[in-house]
Order: C-alpha cells, then structure tokens, then sequence
C-alpha cells in the first residue's frame, strides 16, 4: 500500500476527526469533546491552522460573551481523487479536502476493459481534470480505489473477481501499477466497505455508530462498520450476502461452487432477466417482449422501463425478488442489529418498489420489532458512494490514530 504521513501526532489527529465530523466547530465545543488541557488544544489548532489542514470559518451563536471563531477543515489544503471499478461501468471523481466534488468522469467495462486500458484510461482522465481545474499534481493527498473483490489491501492487488467481461483480471497489481504512473499515494479496497465509509462520513453529524451497508446490483455485497470503523474479517472480501441460503435445494446458482437457494439466486439482476425470460417463453404477456425483441434479449434496462410503466408481469417480478432480498435483510437485523441500514446499487434505485418492500419485509420478520427499530436509507451519496469513499480513504490514512 502506497501512502504518506500527514505529519500530525495523535492528539492533533484527534482534534481534525471531530472538526471533519461536525464541519464547523467552536474551540469550547471541542473542549467539551476531548480530555485535554485548553492550552493544549490552542496549541494544536494553531499548527493545524498554520500547516493548512483546518482554518476559520467565521462566529458562532454567542452564549454571552463574545461570539465564538468556528474551525472547519480548509477544502483547498488538498485534492483526492476516487475510483470505483464494478463490472458494469467505471467511475473516477476529484474531490477536496471537504469530500466536496468537484468533477467526475465514467466508462462503461466492456469487453475491452482490461486491467491495462483501465488504468490507462484512469491516468489520462486524472491528468485530464487535473489540467481542467489548474491543480498541480503536488496537490493532490493521493487516489483511493473502491473494487469488485476480493481484494488484497496490503498489497494492494485486485485478486480474482467474477464476471468482468474482458479478460486479465486475476492479480492486478492496481495500486503499485497506478502509484508508478502518476506518482501519488494510491490505497485500495472492497467498494461496499469504501461505500460504507462514504454514507459515514456524508451522515457523520448524526454520529450512528454501527451501519449496514448492502449493495445490490449484478451480485449482493455487503459492509460493515461499528465505532466509526469498517469491520474486516479474516480475509479481504466484502461481506458475500448473496450466498445466503433462503430456500434449500432452491435456485441453482448461476457459478460453480454457488449456492443453491442463495439469495442472489433470486434478487440479483441475473435473476431477474433469468425469470423474466422463462416467464416470456411460458407465453406470458407482457411489454418486456416489445422492448427486448425476444426473451433471450431481456436485459436489466428493459426491465426498469418496464418497471417504470407499471407492467404487471415486471411488477410482479421485482416485488418477489424484493420479498426475498427483505428476507435476507431480516437475517442481517437479527444478528448484527445495525442503527442504520443503507441500499444502494441499481436494484435499489431502480425504482421506489424495491426499497419499500424489501424493508417493509425486514421490519416484518425482525425479531424484538418495534423494540428494535432500524432506520433504512438509500444513502446520502447516491452513485457517488464507493467512488467518494474510495477518496476519503486516503484521508483516513493520513488523519486515523
């Protein structure tokens, strides 16, 4: 893993985290957060002032006396750049120190996208926005990726993901590779964990402690974060909620080695064009036939326009897979018990019914509901999720303790 220190010791790292997370914040409010002598903290917000990582901000609300100088992290002390690499599209933003975007580009991954045209096409673009925004290279704190798994972080190596549609990539060297051409720190992870750590930072004045985060798209992936800190476990995959059994000897699972009456089997986009193309062969009626030309051709797209217009068979389609992606849902309540639950990917924003009735689902099957409640999103970030999170990664490498 490719990184630099921030040059900050613990205390003052301390001190930045709660400025970031309250965005602007009174000398005194910081005071009554931290456990140190006020000389202290002067002291400390001075070099960070001077060093260029926070500034003032203006006044507070006084409480009688004079009004207080607000501190907040100073946006133009750096740039970060995230990048997002899921099977269906690529996606690169620059961002400031605020996690503010500033400008984005994307690519589909299509046959052609290897490893090699990808982070070629990644460097051009950095260059590229780079160049349009009169920011020198020296500015930039680093670039965070947020990929299909596994992973392996401390190598910083994209391992062996599934169903990308162009071949090479098994053991990419992403981070030494990118790190080489463009001279920046570059840290990698798992997209539902830099999704994760986006929604937190993005909601962090709400101060939730333990969030699930799960992403539903081509496959179902899952994060985890408890005290402010994604959950890893023993090896460097996000969490594969998609090989949870929901029906013994159910659906075949469309890999080898899958599981049969998995989850995914019956929520996941390929599952949806599966049954939706088995019900057409079955002479159902139905818009998708006009759309797609034959049921061979049914995509995930056709579906959502279909959705949109209200087709009964496509209704009927993406409220059973909602049914059981509530099922799944319900399971993770029951174990981890989460405050805060966030959706996203394009089942989820494909249209309202997904969301309201896998949750609704959920909150059914929740074991001590309505002691236990659970609020679900659908996030603050949207599609920008594991792009930004991937930037803010490298903010956290530099400011953890």
């Amino acid at each position: 893993m490719n990184g630099s220190s921030s040059g900050m010791g613990n205390k003052a790292k301390s001190i930045f985290r709660l400025i970031r997370k309250q965005q602007k914040v009174s000398k005194q409010h910081l005071l009554e957060q931290c456990e140190i002598p006020v000389s202290t903290l002067t002291r400390i917000l001075e070099e960070l002032t001077a060093q260029g990582w926070i500034r003032e901000t203006g006044l507070g609300e006084s409480t009688g006396g004079r009004r207080p100088i607000l501190y907040e992290v100073n946006p133009e002390y750096g740039y970060l750049f995230g990048l997002e690499i899921s099977r269906l599209y690529a996606r690169l933003v620059l961002c400031d120190l605020q996690t503010n975007k500033l400008a984005e580009r994307s690519w589909s991954m299509t046959r052609e996208a290897t490893p090699q045209y990808v982070m070629d096409r990644a460097a051009n673009e950095v260059e590229s926005l780079l160049r349009e925004g009169n920011i020198s290279l020296s500015a930039v704190l680093g670039l965070g990726i947020g990929a299909v798994g596994p992973v392996d972080r401390e190598r910083g190596m994209i391992l062996q993901p599934r169903h990308f549609l162009a071949p090479g990539w098994e053991n990419v060297e992403i981070c030494r590779l990118l790190h080489e051409k463009l001279g920046i720190p570059v840290v990698l992870d798992n997209g539902a964990n830099t999704a994760i750590r986006g929604e937190y930072w993005a909601d962090s004045a709400k101060e939730f402690k333990h969030l699930l985060y799960i992403h539903g798209g081509m496959g179902l992936r899952s994060a985890v974060m408890s005290a402010g800190k994604v959950v890893y476990g023993a090896v460097d995959m996000e969490g594969a909620v998609g090989q949870m059994i929901i029906q013994t000897d159910g659906r075949p699972h469309r890999e080898s080695g899958g599981n049969y009456g998995s989850l995914e089997s019956y929520t996941a986009i390929h599952a949806l064009e599966k049954e939706a193309s088995a019900k057409l062969k079955q002479g159902r009626d139905s818009l998708l036939l006009a759309l797609a030309g034959s049921p061979e051709q049914v995509s995930f797209a056709h579906l959502v326009r279909a959705l949109q217009q209200q087709d009964p068979m496509t209704v009927e389609i993406f409220a059973q897979a909602a049914t059981y992606f509530g099922i799944g849902l319900a399971n993770l309540l029951n174990i981890l018990h989460p405050e805060k639950v966030i959706l996203g990917g394009p089942l989820i924003t494909a249209h309202d019914l997904f969301f309201q009735t896998s949750t609704r689902v959920a909150v059914q099957k929740a074991y001590y509901y309505p002691e236990y409640q659970v609020i679900f999103s659908r996030g603050m970030l949207g599609e920008d999720a594991i792009a930004l999170g991937a930037a803010i990664m490298i903010i956290d490498s530099l400011t953890e303790e």
